[in-house]
């Protein structure tokens, strides 16, 4: 029988082992006895493993441990932690959040509050704004900005981060937005929006979703996507809205079903 938790948050780990903060993880979970935490170490090559085995000691039985064995990037490693998780307990929510705690557990967590009537997908947004906190690289908050701006244009939704590692879903539309694998490595949340406009049209999609400034968002180290990637990034995004517009096309023509 499934173990029940109302919620289960997966984190996707590759080479994490100073980014991860026992302290953080640990005050957070005796807090919140109704969550837990799947850690997906993505064939990490230091001493991550051994850095999770560690807090899992710590928070035996709000925290398991899913080992792959090569890298396979952040966008199968949170695929396979969210089938793991559904297969496993009796979540009502799901959702992922980067390792290093950019965002806060305590500000993720508060996305369940927005999970009500249509809503089956909450996610935070970088926002710089009165009253929000949101530390970034100049040079970063630049670069992001273009590339939102292009992928809010190819998605013809009016989105304003949609690369925050910080989602959250219903149980039920967790299971159909992850079945299939993801056709890029990092941009998977682009993909994410996708499938929800497949799934329901964009303009029911839009009235699903739900996108939250966040209070706090601290940079912490350095990034793992290479800087070589800046350049493979459009080509991933070309690929993305080639085949989802196939997708999209053929979903709404009869005569092509």
């Amino acid at each position: 029988m499934s173990t029940v938790f109302n919620t289960s948050i997966v984190i996707p780990c590759y080479n994490e082992e100073k980014g991860i903060s026992n302290s953080e993880y640990s005050n957070f979970l005796k807090n919140n006895p109704e969550v837990f935490i799947c850690f997906v170490n993505d064939g990490s090559t230091d001493k991550t493993f051994e850095v999770l085995q560690v807090l899992k000691t710590k928070n035996e039985d709000q925290i398991h441990i899913l080992s792959l064995e090569k890298n396979s990037g952040k966008a199968e490693a949170v695929r396979a932690g969210i089938k793991y998780c559904s297969k496993n307990f009796q979540h009502q929510y799901i959702g992922y959040l980067d390792a290093d705690l950019a965002t806060k557990l305590e500000e993720f967590i508060d996305l369940r509050n927005y999970l009500q009537g249509e809503i089956v997908f909450s996610f935070g947004s970088r926002i710089r704004k009165i009253g929000s906190t949101i530390e970034r690289e100049n040079s970063r908050f630049l670069i992001g900005r273009v590339v939102a701006t292009f992928i809010s244009n190819i998605l013809d939704i009016k989105v304003y981060d949609t690369q925050c590692g910080s989602k959250l879903f219903t149980r039920a539309i967790s299971e159909q937005l992850f079945e299939k694998e993801f056709i890029s490595r990092w941009l998977f949340d682009v993909e994410l929006f996708y499938r929800m406009i497949l799934l329901f049209g964009r303009e029911k999609a839009i009235k699903k979703m739900l996108e939250i400034p966040l209070k706090l968002w601290v940079e912490k180290g350095d990034s793992k996507v290479k800087l070589s990637y800046g350049f493979k990034l459009w080509f991933d995004l070309y690929k993305i809205r080639c085949e989802y517009k196939k997708m999209e096309q053929h979903s709404s023509n009869p005569n092509l079903k």
